[in-house]
């Protein structure tokens, strides 16, 4: 049996609540066994009383510390502190724990990720953010704690479920999967008029709206690249991306002697969630099944970089080097928020990010400096009020 001791940040997001429901799954079937130290979550109060009261944690922490009074009045008669704000969710993430879920949403995840991988804990990292901004310090933070950090994102899950972590020199290429998004097949002229509506509405998965406005532009699959060639010390011309409409291959590893292993399954990020809480071992749930035959056939194409520039922009930034990525990334979430929120149309996101990239100033955060997440929000700060100014610019031509 499985025993964790375990901490999820951002419990009340869709997946923080998928690992509860595991942790819960895995309980009722007799594979794990979870103490909780700390559930942390936004706004949605309610969600996060309602999980502490099942799981127990010895302290419940809100982002927003002007909810801090409603929370503990939630909590009353439980014997869980409750605590807000961005403080006590570092605090929270930097107690001693077996396992952490680091699931807060964007930039704001970087800080506790940053804080827990120095506890020696098992990170399990689905923060774009904290491998873009600050990937290489991170990983060495994590290894200098005697940790490790396992991806929870599918497709890097999916390739270090079949990457060779003692003979990396093996691997000729990593393959990143892309499913293309709900606009893959949509002409060209019509992008101009694509509504946040439109956007949102994936064809595979269910996420978030700016995850989804990620996967709608491919800037997804572009931090996926910069995050895949921190995680697995792979340069960028050795990341390849294919679009592969139906999500059942989730990447591959390309080996030296021309065997390619590929990770499948049905599109479900419980999958890659349940493998980060339970390696090396494997934990039972009620997982759906991959029937092939139902399926018929898997196609795959190559991505079109002229209709999704954001592709070719990532793979620059990553080339570039330095702070580039966290610049990508940053500009990315303004545009993408921007677009969301009808100041910016859809085929103007690559734009705005382009135009911010060509802006800043890209020097690099070094890697085994204590300072490396406080020099990589300075640059991410940067990059949005930039990012914003351009945004604003194209609001006053429209």
């Amino acid at each position: 049996m499985i025993r964790r001791r375990v901490t999820v940040l951002g419990s009340t997001g869709s997946v923080g609540c998928s690992t509860l429901d595991l942790m819960a799954q895995a309980e009722a079937g007799g594979s794990g066994a979870f103490e909780v130290e700390a559930l942390t979550g936004g706004a949605n109060i309610a969600r996060l009383a309602e999980q502490a009261r099942r799981w127990k944690p010895r302290i419940a922490v809100t982002a927003d510390p002007a909810r801090l009074q409603e929370l503990r009045d939630a909590l009353a008669g439980t014997g869980v502190e409750a605590a807000a704000g961005q403080g006590a969710i570092v605090e929270a993430a930097s107690r001693p724990v077996d396992w952490v879920m680091a699931a807060i949403v964007g930039a704001a995840g970087l800080r506790s990720a940053w804080a827990a991988a120095s506890t020696g804990a098992t990170l399990a990292l689905a923060n774009k953010e904290s491998l873009v901004c600050c990937g290489p310090a991170l990983i060495e933070r994590v290894r200098r704690s005697g940790g490790r950090l396992i991806p929870v994102d599918s497709e890097h899950s999916a390739i270090f479920q079949v990457f060779p972590h003692d003979a990396p020199g093996q691997v000729e290429k990593l393959i990143l999967t892309a499913s293309g998004g709900p606009f893959r097949t949509v002409a060209y002229e019509a992008m101009g008029a694509i509504t946040p509506e439109q956007a949102v509405a994936h064809p595979n998965w269910s996420m978030g709206a700016k995850i989804s406005v990620d996967s709608a532009t491919m800037a997804n699959k572009g931090l996926e690249m910069i995050e895949a060639a921190y995680l697995f010390d792979m340069p960028a011309d050795r990341i390849d991306v294919v679009v592969h409409p139906e999500s059942i291959i989730h990447s591959l590893v390309e080996y030296v002697d021309g065997s390619t292993l590929a990770q499948m399954g049905p599109p479900d990020m419980k999958t890659p969630i349940a493998c980060a809480l339970a390696w090396p071992d494997r934990i039972a749930w009620a997982a759906p099944k991959l029937d092939l035959a139902a399926l018929g056939r898997l196609t795959f194409e190559a991505p079109d970089e002229a209709r999704f520039p954001a592709l070719k922009l990532a793979r620059q930034a990553l080339q570039v080097g330095g702070s580039a990525p966290i610049v990508f990334n940053a500009a990315n979430e303004v545009a993408a928020l921007a677009f969301l929120d009808r100041r910016l149309g859809f085929l103007n996101i690559a734009a705005v990010v382009a135009d911010t990239l060509s802006r800043v100033t890209t020097s690099g955060v070094e890697s085994g400096s204590e300072n490396a997440c406080d020099s990589a929000l300075a640059v991410d700060a940067e990059a949005r009020r930039i990012a914003e100014s351009i945004v604003l610019g194209h609001a006053a031509a429209a």
